[in-house]
């Protein structure tokens, strides 16, 4: 490990600043917990629906009440369903208020509660209606295939299954991020086909009935939001801001610095360590969208993101011609300056993680001997930006260090295997980590494991930041 930079000013503290900022991540977690109890509020009036219906009054029986629980799962699980597009919209009052990342944490963790709900709906109605009737369940499935917009009902629960299975990390990492990004997108026909099957078949949903206009409803909130923030939005904001590819360059084997022309994109309001979802308007680039971080602070016609070529779709990013056209949706993440409770920082960056590392502290208003950041790398090939991160060290007055060699396969799995043996700990790099801010960022295996020890060590939630990057 060595030293590039050092300030040898004594470290100085701020402390006014903590205590609000503080403040303010209580204010975010509460924000966060509102979030979740309306959650759950929607659950519970997606049940007051059935009672009100005359629910309570349907479990006489066994197939009665097997079918009533049926339809309640129904109806929380597609209630889980529509509150997770609402979530996905990016819509910028969730966003400042509880954070796009933990909208986002909260929407896949509803994946598949939303499905096992959906699932037993399917099977408890299949049982309900087939004791009602005298027919085995699995031949009750012919006969409600036979039940106008059935068939479109089992359509959308098929659809589902695909998206939530694609989801999971294991089966998601066998997928482009283009793959299984289209594969996402049937969420939304998913939710679409079964529609019809809601309102026509049983009572609940009765023309001109109050739960008829609230269940409409809720499907407007859910995909108006999705029309309005994720395609209105943007397209109105990419036409506005008219930006263009001015130069790629590259920086590294593989790697290049995409230079953005546009109007007034101070307007944009980014934070240093944000992201937006690019398109490049490119016969092989416009049918799919990357989130990607700015890798500086933009002026008012200028913008810069870095790209690493990790697959086909960023791979064609990076062979994008002059003049492209560029369109966009953001800025998205909390990984800034704002998020900081405590009075030092403590940066953490590998490979291309240093993208929304280096804009984020080109755009950090920082003391002489206020941060630390290290800086990790498998290879000298591997040191994107380095030098640009080393020179804002040095006009700031950080400590920068460096790790580059392979991974240690001893306890620390995270740094080269030199610096494990000579008893490098995140402690050592760091003294004053718990009170400090950690930002750490790269790649998601090797992020957990930095995040792992910080936290043996004892260093407090609020104070922790990680960006990780995959999706």
């Amino acid at each position: 490990m060595s030293t590039l930079t050092r300030d040898p000013r004594r470290n100085t503290q701020r402390p006014s600043a903590a205590p609000d900022r503080r403040a303010d991540y209580r204010r975010r977690m509460r924000r966060s917990d509102v979030m979740v109890a309306t959650l759950w509020a929607s659950a519970a009036a997606a049940v007051a629906l059935f009672l009100v219906y005359g629910g309570a009054g349907k479990f006489g029986t066994i197939g009665d009440a097997i079918t009533s629980l049926g339809i309640v799962a129904g109806l929380i699980g597609t209630d889980f369903i529509l509150v997770m597009i609402v979530l996905a919209a990016r819509i910028p009052l969730i966003d400042r208020t509880v954070g796009h990342d933990r909208a986002i944490a909260v929407h896949r963790s509803l994946g598949k509660p939303a499905l096992y709900l959906l699932l037993a709906h399917g099977v408890l109605l299949l049982i309900g209606y087939g004791i009602a009737s005298g027919i085995n369940p699995i031949a009750e499935v012919g006969q409600m295939l036979a039940i106008p917009d059935m068939p479109l009902a089992f359509v959308g629960l098929g659809l589902l299954i695909a998206v939530v299975i694609t989801s999971l990390v294991a089966v998601r990492k066998k997928f482009s991020y283009e793959g299984w990004h289209l594969v996402h997108l049937l969420t939304y026909v998913a939710v679409l086909v079964a529609v019809p099957h809601q309102l026509s078949v049983g009572g609940i949903f009765a023309a001109g009935s109050f739960e008829r206009a609230y269940w409409i409803a809720l499907y407007i909130l859910a995909f108006g939001s999705i029309a309005t923030f994720r395609f209105a939005e943007p397209f109105v904001s990419s036409i506005r801001h008219h930006l263009r590819v001015k130069s790629v360059t590259q920086i590294a084997p593989g790697v290049v610095s995409i230079e953005l022309s546009g109007r007034r994109l101070r307007s944009l309001r980014s934070a240093g360590g944000q992201f937006f979802i690019w398109r490049f308007w490119t016969g092989r680039t416009w049918w799919h969208s990357h989130p990607i971080s700015l890798s500086s602070v933009p002026s008012d016609r200028a913008a810069r993101i870095t790209v690493r070529n990790l697959g086909t779709g960023s791979n064609a990013i990076s062979r994008v011609p002059v003049g492209t056209r560029v369109w966009f949706e953001g800025p998205y993440g909390v990984f800034t300056d704002a998020g900081r409770t405590a009075p030092k920082l403590a940066v953490v960056v590998a490979g291309i993680g240093i993208t929304p590392v280096r804009a984020f502290l080109e755009d950090s208003n920082l003391r002489p001997g206020e941060t630390t950041i290290l800086l990790r790398a498998s290879t000298n090939e591997e040191t994107y930006l380095w030098d640009e991160v080393v020179q804002l060290a040095r006009d700031k007055g950080a400590h920068v260090y460096t790790m580059v060699g392979r991974r240690s396969s001893g306890r620390r799995a995270w740094m080269p295997a030199d610096d494990d043996r000579r008893g490098v700990t995140l402690r050592s790099v760091f003294p004053d980590l718990k009170n400090s801010d950690l930002y750490i960022c790269g790649p998601t295996p090797w992020l957990d494991l930095v995040e792992a020890e910080a936290r043996a060590n004892g260093i407090p939630e609020h104070q922790l930041h990680m960006e990780r990057f995959d999706w």
